[in-house]
């Protein structure tokens, strides 16, 4: 592969996927059955302000890469597009996706969000123009407490959901389906989506990516 086509296929990889991790989200919103971590904290932000979801996804995504800055951490192209294109994928599929009703066709939905969430995950990451604002938190927080990455994501995680419960985010069986199954299906599909090494002499962008951190909106 060129060196012009590597960068093309990391290109289509990161904006491939974080395209298709807003709509998984926008799937789990509109299946009632309960949210990812982050997007319980962004439904109940959005409940009290009024905004959109993914207006309120880009604003915190902002607000928690100004947090790198004490940190010291550099984002990447990666980084600073996860914060711009994830919330607007989100607003778009939620304006043609209507709500379901019924168990199977909000299981279905749930299932179909969680994988395509997964697949989104595997994208993104293995095309390595960097983290997302709140992976990149986590990580920082690693290197600078010295706690482990999993310790501190299990810390903040259930600060944003008790927080987005109480302001009205929802809660359910979806949230720990997507809890337990997220991390081995990233896994599959980083392995399905890896990027051959980059040619000889072929620039790299933001190419530093922590190994155990998963995409969060």
């Amino acid at each position: 592969m060129s060196r012009q086509g590597h960068l093309a296929r990391r290109l289509t990889q990161l904006y491939g996927g974080l395209v298709l991790y807003g709509a998984s989200s926008a799937l789990l919103v509109r299946s009632g059955l309960g949210l990812e971590p982050w997007n319980v904290l962004h439904q109940g932000l959005a409940e009290r302000t009024g905004l959109s979801m993914g207006v309120v996804l880009t604003i915190v995504g902002a607000a928690v890469l100004l947090l790198w800055i004490p940190l010291r951490q550099r984002p990447g192209l990666g980084t600073v597009s996860n914060v711009l294109v994830i919330g607007a994928a989100m607003d778009a599929t939620l304006a043609v996706v209507p709500d379901v009703h019924g168990p199977a066709a909000r299981i279905g939905l749930t299932v179909a969000g969680i994988v395509l969430n997964g697949a989104a995950t595997g994208l993104y990451i293995a095309a390595r123009f960097g983290p997302g604002p709140r992976d990149g938190l986590m990580t920082g927080l690693n290197r600078r407490t010295g706690l482990s990455v999993r310790l501190v994501r299990t810390a903040i995680e259930i600060a944003v959901v008790a927080t987005g419960f109480a302001l009205g985010g929802t809660v359910g069986i979806g949230t720990l389906l997507y809890a337990v199954s997220i991390g081995p299906l990233a896994q599959v599909f980083l392995r399905a989506f890896a990027v051959p090494t980059a040619p000889a002499g072929s620039p790299v962008v933001a190419a530093g990516q922590p190994r155990r951190a998963i995409l969060r909106p």
